[in-house]
């Protein structure tokens, strides 16, 4: 006669942990569940406020960007890093954003004055 080792409660719990069998595919799901939307189209009054409050902005402000990225609308606060007018971008802490993909900007800094 064979006698069985009795398993411990932790062993036993292991076999009914959630198991991944394809790695990665959740999130996989996850991002092609993600609502694409089209890129806005601004008004000359409106790219011309843009325009003025991104000629306010210097490296070290502390701000806040909302921008266009592949299909959505993002948001990235941070010190600013790099402004590059050459390659029209904007980089905040690690985060380089063209210039034409900004939807709006908010300077976090106090001493910048009002918007």
């Amino acid at each position: 006669m064979e006698t069985r080792i009795k398993m411990s409660r932790e062993m036993r719990a292991k076999q009914f942990q959630p198991f991944a069998a394809l790695k990665g595919y959740s999130e996989a799901l996850r991002r092609k569940e993600k609502i694409v939307v089209p890129k806005m189209e601004f008004s000359e009054e409106y790219q011309e406020e843009l325009d003025r409050k991104l000629r306010q902005v210097r490296r070290n402000d502390m701000i806040t960007v909302i921008y266009f990225c592949k299909g959505e609308y993002l948001e990235v606060t941070g010190l600013v890093t790099g402004i590059d007018p050459t390659a029209r971008s904007i980089t905040v802490v690690n985060t380089k954003i063209p210039l034409g993909d900004i939807y709006d900007i908010y300077s976090i800094s106090a001493n910048q004055g009002s918007d």
